[in-house]
């Protein structure tokens, strides 16, 4: 049976075990359904042959081909990955467009008497609902910013929000990135396309009646590019800003950062890109405070000669409504009481 997605959040309504996406692995890794497991029926090299042989010699000789290709691969998926599948397991398959390799992989699942269904349209029907969330339909929701210079725990804080049951888009971390210059995590960031998916289904799931919360970002978090809906959403929105003192933005940015500290040779690269930026002097100055491991300090210098100036005469073009939260701590045991506060002023938007 061919499901067919008419919603981003159909495929939670619809209880199947396990997605399964038979594309492969160069397929997959560019973008997938979130939450898919990747169980590739035909290789890189595979796909490109059997292609290859479809255009310039014969589709019914790659259709042959990729059935005894699809065929061994599947006998290897039962034997490893699915062994351990009991009879009433339900999965649901897809691959690029809902053709043969998902139809294939499905119809031995079932032979084998699981319920195994596949998608109508494969990935592409999955990618053209994406499209159309992020990209040709407004914020369902009023969108209130979360705001503050570098270092004042607005990540961290997000997170305390949205476990009191606000309403929150974490842009960071669906983009894996710390949204500045040093905010590069382990593993790297997804594709602009598995950044998008991932949104869409945070944007799907809003509920219009309540504001959604989200951090205050530019129009690009690393090298992931923000709807130009969503971007135009947040440039207008309210803002609720924590004011917190530049000490304990450098102490909260020397815990928060400190995979980066960790890692010496990464920490001066980043600190060279500053040089365009700065005078000489400056610089190397920043350098030194890494290379003594001075990094509270070297936060603190950061924020009053590179972001705060920045962040100042970006707010300077801001005609928005703003609430302020003081904040005297950033120290972990304070941020609960922080997020408290936050939440009241969320509530009168």
């Amino acid at each position: 049976m061919a499901i067919t997605l008419s919603s981003l959040t159909d495929l939670a309504a619809l209880g199947f075990d396990t997605i399964i996406d038979v594309r492969s692995p160069a397929e997959w890794a560019e973008d997938h359904i979130p939450g898919a497991i990747s169980l590739p029926v035909l290789s890189n090299a595979e796909r490109a042959i059997v292609g290859t042989i479809y255009k310039q010699e014969s589709p019914f000789r790659a259709r042959k081909i990729g059935g005894a290709l699809v065929a061994r691969n599947a006998a290897a998926h039962l034997e490893g990955p699915l062994a351990d599948k009991a009879g009433g397991w339900r999965p649901l398959v897809y691959c690029w467009r809902g053709g043969m390799r998902s139809g294939s992989f499905a119809t031995i699942l079932k032979s084998v008497g699981w319920r195994a269904d596949v998608v109508e349209g494969g990935y592409r029907s999955w990618r053209r609902l994406v499209v159309e969330q992020v990209y040709d339909r407004p914020v369902a929701s009023p969108v209130v910013l979360l705001d503050g210079n570098t270092g004042s725990a607005k990540t961290e804080l997000l997170a305390l929000l949205k476990a009191r049951g606000a309403q929150v888009i974490d842009l960071e971390g669906l983009a894996r990135h710390r949204g500045s210059l040093f905010g590069a995590m382990p593993g790297g960031q997804p594709s602009q396309k598995a950044f998008e998916g991932a949104l869409a289904l945070e944007l799907a799931r809003l509920d219009p009646a309540r504001p959604v919360l989200v951090e205050a970002e530019s129009a690009k978090v690393g090298q992931c590019r923000l709807p130009p809906r969503l971007w135009r959403a947040m440039v207008a929105a309210p803002r609720i800003e924590i004011a917190a003192p530049r000490a304990e933005r450098a102490a909260y940015l020397a815990r928060a950062y400190a995979d980066l500290s960790a890692d010496p040779a990464r920490l001066s690269a980043t600190l060279a890109l500053l040089r365009p930026q700065h005078a000489a002097e400056r610089v190397e100055s920043w350098q030194e405070l890494a290379a003594t491991g001075a990094h509270e300090a070297l936060a603190h210098s950061l924020m009053a000669h590179h972001y705060d100036p920045r962040y100042a005469k970006h707010r300077a073009r801001m005609e928005v409504p703003r609430q302020v939260v003081e904040a005297e701590s950033l120290r972990p045991g304070a941020l609960p009481d922080l997020a408290g506060a936050i939440l009241a002023r969320l509530d009168t938007f």
